[in-house]
């Protein structure tokens, strides 16, 4: 793990990190207490004595299990569309009886997740010193959405939807680094998932993993453990702003 420091992330004598990028659902929000609030204001009574921490965590899997089995196989489909059609079978596993347009609006809670509380102030000192951007697995607009709900200083959004694959294939990598016109040397992965950042290194990008153990609502279910494989490892955005001199 690299310690304090004033200078930019130096890889060898001649390439410097002057971007970074950021996975969003997780690294940069809370996914889960958002969703979790959601859904238990939207069931209301019907829901009494579910277990929402679980329910979140199953709808997480799900998307997870249904985007990694889209890799490369037919047409784009959206993240939106993933989570809608997922929702139903665990609505019904669970005999919650919700209303179309209640769970159009649930769906809708991925694209209005709160920031962790230290997203905003790490981000904005980040800033300073780096071209800012994400790299998420959302839609464009899910990011839009949001990026305007935390007010999330980023310089850009890109996102797998850009070029119709999802992390950790390389052409979404491949998407920051041309268009921010770098070298992946000169980029630095952030990212609370070891996958998107492992996935990252191996294409010659910097790494840097920050740990959050309640993404998942529960630390025992989250691997939030440093690794010296990764060029920083942080224990949230203000820990790695300290780490990078900003």
């Amino acid at each position: 793990m690299l310690g304090a420091r004033s200078d930019p992330v130096i890889r060898h004598p001649v390439v410097v990190v002057t971007a970074l990028v950021f996975d969003v659902q997780g690294t940069a929000t809370d996914f889960h207490s958002t969703v979790r609030r959601a859904a238990e204001t939207i069931a209301g009574s019907r829901g009494r004595g579910q277990d929402w921490s679980a329910f979140v965590n199953d709808w997480r899997r799900a998307y997870f299990e249904e985007t990694s089995r889209t890799v490369g196989q037919g047409p784009w489909v959206s993240v939106a569309t993933v989570y809608r059609r997922t929702l139903d079978p665990l609505l019904q596993a669970r005999g919650i009886d919700l209303a179309t347009a209640e769970r159009e609006e649930l769906a809708r809670a991925w694209a209005r997740l709160d920031p962790w509380p230290d997203t905003v102030a790490g981000l904005r000192r980040l800033r300073g010193k780096f071209t800012l951007a994400t790299l998420s697995n959302a839609d464009v607009s899910a990011v839009v959405s949001i990026s305007r709900h935390g007010d999330l200083p980023w310089h850009a959004i890109f996102a797998a939807e850009m070029v119709g694959a999802f992390k950790p294939d390389p052409r979404t990598y491949g998407l920051a680094a041309r268009y921010l016109g770098l070298e992946p040397a000169e980029i630095m992965m952030v990212a609370s998932h070891k996958y998107d950042i492992r996935a990252a290194k191996q294409l010659g990008f910097a790494t840097a993993f920050v740990a959050r153990p309640l993404e998942y609502g529960d630390p025992a279910l989250g691997d939030a453990e440093f690794s010296d494989e990764f060029d920083i490892n942080a224990v949230d955005f203000l820990d790695l702003a300290d780490q990078l001199g900003c």
